[in-house]
């Protein structure tokens, strides 16, 4: 049996094992479990004595790693099936989503003092964004555990300025960098645009900026997980993905592939926000949102839950971008419209559907609709969209977006 301790906000919360036939076991220590401040890793995995075996304790602890072919490849460099969530947990379960860590047994949980970086030289960080796509997240150099989710290469840094550093021991990050894959391009673009539409019409989306780094647009998102103070202390804040809280393997965050239905996110709000009032409205803002902005990826895995001050509320929104901008990708929702099949056919009608299979109002669904249609349209002209990139792709989504929003607009005040 194969142990590794887990972490949670720096303090001792459960041991996680894998048995002899690769089995995972998941169990809160006991000195957990008594203290009055203890919450769960997980919606899926609430507070109790009792061991979460298997299929109950994989979901969360896979929805950590990374996905599909970043994962291959992590695998790869580190020796280890990609199959195996604890293999890959033990090398690179350092700094996660979250406040969550996990360590060996005989490894000792880094001091707080311990909160070195290392700092990058253009050149170095020339070489590490260009090296990337062939070693996600740095895997196998020396003193890096880290992990994120997601199918795309980027990396957590700590952000000073204009200065890019690596964290190290203890040192929470600041910033994911996502460098612009090559069969995207453009990808950079289209995602400001997407992120600074959304944060001009009111949606709750954290920073970002651009900047090119050897000849390669890339893109710095804040963490919405970490708190930084005013004397520079940053501190971790729990969060996970709907696919974690409920209890959704990550290889299934697709609906057509047997992950969470809109009414299952709606669901998850309803029972498990502190605050539903606000958190079902803002999160049905963000489906329309994707929808307008012609997002078919937008998946459960790309809306998460935050813990903080003993609150449990939607989180900021994040990865919005239009798909529809590359015609070769999959024009099906991720989570359907009612029923539509493709992110280009969605109706009024599909929309009143989704409004009874979530049992939310209509009206007041088809008011948001239109409400956001408009400001969509009325940002896209504003000066804080235009100053957030340029080219190409910036004038291709825009156009997308504006043609979409202009045509709900008048659909659903028919």
């Amino acid at each position: 049996m194969k142990h590794l301790l887990v972490y949670l906000h720096g303090q001792p919360a459960g041991m996680l094992e894998q048995d002899n036939s690769g089995l995972l076991l998941f169990q809160y220590s006991h000195e957990w479990l008594q203290r009055p401040d203890a919450i769960p890793l997980s919606r899926s995995l609430p507070l109790r004595e009792e061991p979460f075996r298997g299929k109950h304790a994989r979901p969360f602890f896979a929805g950590i790693l990374p996905d599909e072919a970043p994962r291959e490849q992590v695998a790869r460099i580190l020796g280890v099936s990609d199959r195996n969530d604890f293999a890959l947990l033990e090398r690179i379960g350092g700094e996660c989503a979250g406040a969550v860590t996990l360590l060996p047994e005989d490894t000792p949980y880094p001091t707080l003092a311990d909160t070195r970086t290392r700092q990058l030289t253009q050149q170095e960080l020339e070489q590490v964004v260009a090296e990337l796509p062939r070693r996600p997240l740095l895997a196998g150099t020396e003193g890096v555990r880290l992990s994120l989710a997601g199918s795309q290469s980027k990396l957590p840094v700590v952000l000073h300025g204009s200065t890019v550093e690596l964290p190290l021991g203890n040192t929470p990050s600041t910033h994911i960098l996502k460098p612009e894959p090559e069969r995207f391009p453009g990808l950079v673009a289209n995602e400001m645009l997407c992120m600074t539409l959304a944060r001009k019409i009111g949606l709750n989306v954290p920073s970002v900026s651009t900047r090119t780094i050897g000849n390669k647009p890339c893109i710095l998102v804040q963490r919405y997980d970490r708190d930084i103070r005013p004397d520079g202390t940053v501190l971790r804040i729990h969060q996970e993905d709907f696919c974690q809280a409920l209890g959704i393997p990550p290889e299934h965050k697709y609906q057509q592939e047997g992950g969470p239905l809109l009414r299952d996110c709606i669901t998850l709000l309803r029972e498990w926000s502190t605050v539903p009032a606000l958190d079902i409205p803002a999160f049905l803002d963000a489906v329309i949102f994707n929808v307008l902005i012609g997002n078919a990826d937008a998946h459960g895995k790309n809306y998460s839950i935050l813990y903080r001050q003993n609150q449990r509320r939607l989180a900021p929104l994040y990865d919005l971008v239009c798909t529809l901008a590359w015609p070769e990708l999959s024009k099906m929702p991720a989570m359907k419209i009612g029923k539509s099949d493709s992110i280009e056919t969605i109706t009024p009608e599909h929309w009143q559907k989704l409004a009874a299979e979530t049992q939310t109002s209509w009206p007041l669904l088809r008011e948001r609709i239109g409400h956001l249609s408009e400001r969509t349209m009325d940002a896209l002209a504003s000066d804080d969209v235009r100053a957030a990139t340029d080219g190409a792709m910036f004038e291709k989504t825009k156009s997308l977006i504006s043609e979409r929003a202009s045509w709900y607009k008048t659909r659903i005040s028919r």
